[in-house]
């Protein structure tokens, strides 16, 4: 959902416009479909989304109205992140600018861009060098990210990645330790995170991923005292995440 101005201004909609802006080669985060839309320039624009990787989804066009505050949008949309993109290598080499080893946390399809949000604040302040999050079924960078990590965005290197997976065995391969928090791991007090890390955060229904788990070196819990057995992933990263920066204090 849309829920300021700032956001509108995050979106370009109309047929010609859109065509535009995927000219410009401007990075769009994803491209908005009314269900009734179709043919000659919007097939082309699909076409163009499509090659180039970008998250398309069909939205009533009483939700469209909607996004785009009742411009005319043709049937169609694109939205823009809220800020740019790194890539893996411009985290990674931030790290070995600051010459400290990588601390990095992986979100697993986080769909809440309130989670999401509040996990880049925490990791703003508490040495994270980036943030890896995967391309579909994930929050991306909105407004609604941008407002809740209270400014930390600005400063905190994002990386958008196709495949979480591979991802992960390209960073073992550069020598960082990947961490999967799961309720069924080891005690997180027993970890040494004063090595290359990288923290693997799940969804915030199903945990992480079967494939993504069997790709961690290790997985790891948070020791619970109640009687529910799991908490809110955001907090669950702020914890950890303390937890790194007071191993390397």
């Amino acid at each position: 959902m849309l829920e300021t101005d700032k956001e509108q201004k995050n979106i370009i909609c109309g047929k010609n416009p859109v065509l535009e802006a995927l000219r410009s080669g401007r990075e769009i985060d994803r491209l908005l479909i009314a269900h009734s839309a179709g043919g000659g320039s919007i097939n082309e624009i699909v076409a163009k989304c499509s090659k180039r990787g970008v998250l398309i989804k069909e939205v009533s066009p009483q939700k469209l109205d909607y996004y785009c505050g009742g411009a005319n949008h043709q049937g169609v949309a694109v939205m823009f992140a809220s800020q740019e993109y790194s890539t893996v290598e411009e985290i990674l080499g931030f790290a070995q600018k600051r010459n400290e080893p990588p601390f990095l946390v992986i979100c697993d399809e986080i769909e809440d861009p309130h989670n999401l949000g509040a996990i880049i604040r925490t990791a703003e302040v508490s040495g994270v060098h980036g943030i890896i999050i995967p391309k579909r079924r994930s929050a991306s960078l909105n407004a609604t990210v941008a407002k809740t990590s209270a400014g930390a965005l600005e400063y905190m290197r994002v990386a958008r990645v196709t495949n979480i997976s591979a991802t992960i065995e390209e960073l073992k391969e550069k020598g960082v330790w990947v961490f999967g928090a799961d309720m069924n791991g080891e005690d997180y007090r027993k970890t040494d995170f004063t090595v290359p890390c990288a923290l693997v955060i799940g969804n915030e229904g199903k945990g992480i991923g079967t494939l993504v788990a069997k790709k961690c070196d290790k997985i790891i819990s948070l020791p619970m005292k109640g009687k529910i057995n799991s908490l809110n992933a955001s907090v669950a990263a702020g914890i950890l995440m303390y937890k790194v920066m007071e191993c390397r204090s």
